[in-house]
């Protein structure tokens, strides 16, 4: 917010920068951990379909693809996992912040100083407001590299295909919409966890917060 401040922009624009530079920047730092994570989940979801190996659990998958690849082969798809992710927690903290700013704004608070308190129930309500919001905004955006992303993980040693080579293979099979398949499970699954995620972090707020 201190960086933003000089821009002397509106509130809520200012909310939308220092929440999406904040969030890019967490999920810069978190891709280390979690890419590792999501390559072996996504090689289980596809075993046994043509084409793809069976594993006995997650430690299997990981021993076949470092014997086959190397510990890099855990970070398949690394470079499209920060540009998916980074810009979804991006767009994810800027939706959700901005959101926030307005939906106050139109029920009438943030307008003056003697306005009445909200009760706990409106705050809980604005909050999960704002996070079906942001998971909306973001699932919306960051789809299409997810979809590439994913294919670039689920792919056999065997195959190598490059990220233009999976774009034009989608473009091929089916058109410009197959990069916007599973659009709806998307949805509802970054806005159910963001939702219950942001309900979480804000009570933890209020319950740490000190008195003045």
């Amino acid at each position: 917010f201190k960086m933003v401040e000089p821009f002397k922009l509106s509130e809520p624009t200012e909310a939308a920068l220092a929440n999406g530079l904040a969030g890019m920047t967490a999920s810069l730092f978190s891709q280390a951990v979690f890419v590792p994570i999501d390559v072996i989940s996504q090689r289980l979801m596809v075993q046994g379909y043509s084409g793809h190996a069976k594993y006995s659990g997650g430690m299997d998958v990981a021993r076949k693809v470092i014997k086959s690849d190397g510990i890099r082969g855990l970070y398949r798809g690394f470079g499209l996992s920060v540009m998916t992710y980074s810009p979804s927690s991006a767009v994810w903290w800027a939706s959700y912040g901005s959101s926030q700013r307005l939906i106050w704004s139109f029920l009438g608070h943030g307008s003056g100083s003697d306005e009445s308190v909200p009760g706990v129930g409106k705050i809980v309500l604005v909050q999960a407001a704002g996070g079906i919001v942001a998971g909306a905004t973001a699932s919306c955006i960051t789809t299409p590299l997810d979809t590439i992303k994913t294919r670039l993980q689920v792919m056999g040693h065997e195959k190598r295909p490059t990220a233009r080579e999976v774009v034009k293979g989608l473009i091929r099979d089916d058109g410009w919409k197959g990069f916007y398949r599973g659009l709806g499970p998307r949805f509802f699954s970054m806005s159910a966890w963001g939702t219950s995620m942001i309900l979480a972090y804000e009570y933890l707020k209020r319950l740490c917060a000190k008195d003045e």
